[in-house]
């Protein structure tokens, strides 16, 4: 198939714009027209087109997701078709990787597959949680429930990661500004300071010797520092999205004493509000807990999670595994020890959801204010080091004075 670029305007007189793949440009033609809008512009895309649409595109964010999917349910429970719902929301929708997935499923269903196929064709854009939700809703006749489902879990995913973003803005803050304050100081500052106190032929401390060097090397080499600490940073980035750098990373943060309590809760709550969301939705349990391990952050909770679907395969209950892993607190693997002797466990673990939800935010309170101190500490002991070099020549030239 070929990828053909469209402009187009639909019922309200606004220009859409997106792709689709189809094997001919008339086919495009036909299945922009057949999407409601009136085609403008058609043209293949080239190789560099499409490289160019793919860097640029935005993958939607659990905010977009939690709107898209509050905004389903109330076009169905309205009495919209689905058809004409997704046209709708893809008229609605800004996000152009979620807008292209909305085009390409109405297409999708329209030509005869079931609704949760053609959310399982952009696993890019949608989680296979969302197909699942959706496989789910179709079979039992509450779509919409199972929809809205999905658009809570959405919403609770959306503001816990606005919470932590939020939260590490001011470190990022700070650390980049005091950054850029060092390096003035090296570059600018100390350098004039030092010429001053060598032409009045005073001998110069060890500590302000030691930074001058350091000046002298930032303004000679900056042209190779500055490179290496960027390749450095861009090296990390790469390593971290390997298998053995996310292991790494997963590692260090479940053993880091600052963030190993926010990791394991947040996990707990992520496992615990998809598993009952599953559950509520009359998934069955073995292939509710293969779907958890696959949307699980951390390596180390995801082969937990595996684990715990060979155990339940076997015909053991879910709490077994989650004890044994040895990664969840007591609680979790309590709460649902009594969720199955009660046969009450989608309930069960939809409050335990809630209880490390909460934890997460008192976490990330926590954090914080570990975190701000540390970084104040840090910047105190440079600041004290420049201050130190420049002071330490004026303090030996009044010793000198002094001593006459």
């Amino acid at each position: 198939m070929a990828s053909f670029k469209y402009e187009a305007i639909n019922t309200a007189g606004k220009v859409m714009k997106g792709s689709i793949e189809v094997e001919t440009i008339e086919k495009a033609r036909e299945e922009v027209k057949r999407m409601g809008y009136t085609p403008v512009n058609i043209n293949e895309q080239g190789v560099l087109d499409k490289d160019i649409n793919i860097g640029i595109k935005k993958k939607p964010s659990a905010r977009d997701l939690s709107v898209f999917c509050r905004q389903f349910v109330s076009m169905l429970r309205a009495g919209v078709t689905i058809m004409d719902a997704l046209k709708m929301l893809c008229e609605a929708t800004e996000n152009k990787a979620l807008r292209n997935a909305i085009q390409q499923i109405r297409i999708s269903t329209e030509k005869g597959e079931p609704l949760s196929a053609a959310f399982g064709e952009h696993k890019d854009v949608f989680p296979e949680l969302m197909e699942k939700m959706v496989a789910a809703g179709e079979a039992s006749g509450s779509l919409d429930v199972a929809i809205e489902r999905m658009a809570n879990q959405y919403e609770r995913n959306s503001k816990t990661q606005a919470m932590i973003k939020k939260a590490m803005v001011y470190p990022i803050v700070v650390v980049i500004v005091a950054f850029a304050v060092v390096v003035v100081m090296l570059t600018v500052v100390i350098p004039n300071y030092v010429n001053m106190f060598d032409d009045l032929g005073t001998e110069l401390p060890a500590i302000t010797v030691a930074v001058q060097k350091l000046s002298n090397l930032v303004i000679d080499y900056w042209f190779i520092i500055f490179p290496a600490i960027a390749a450095v940073i861009i090296l990390i980035i790469m390593f971290s999205k390997t298998t053995k750098g996310k292991y790494f990373f997963g590692n260090l943060a479940l053993k880091f004493p600052m963030t190993k309590g926010l990791v394991t809760k947040s996990a707990s709550a992520q496992m615990a509000r998809t598993m009952s969301t599953l559950m509520a939705a009359g998934i069955p349990l073995v292939e509710a807990t293969g779907i958890v391990s696959e949307i699980m952050g951390n390596p180390y909770f995801r082969d937990a999670m595996a684990a715990a679907q060979d155990e339940i395969t076997i015909g053991q209950p879910l709490s077994r595994p989650l004890e044994e892993c040895g990664l969840f607190p007591p609680m979790v693997y309590f709460m649902t020890r009594i969720g199955e002797e009660t046969g009450n466990s989608e309930d069960m673990l939809d409050k335990l959801a809630d209880y490390y939800e909460e934890e997460v935010e008192m976490a990330v309170a926590s954090f914080m204010a570990a975190l701000e101190p540390a970084i104040i500490i840090v910047l105190a002991a440079i600041v004290c080091v420049l201050l130190g070099a420049c002071m330490a020549p004026m303090l030996t030239m009044y010793e000198a004075l002094n001593s006459l």
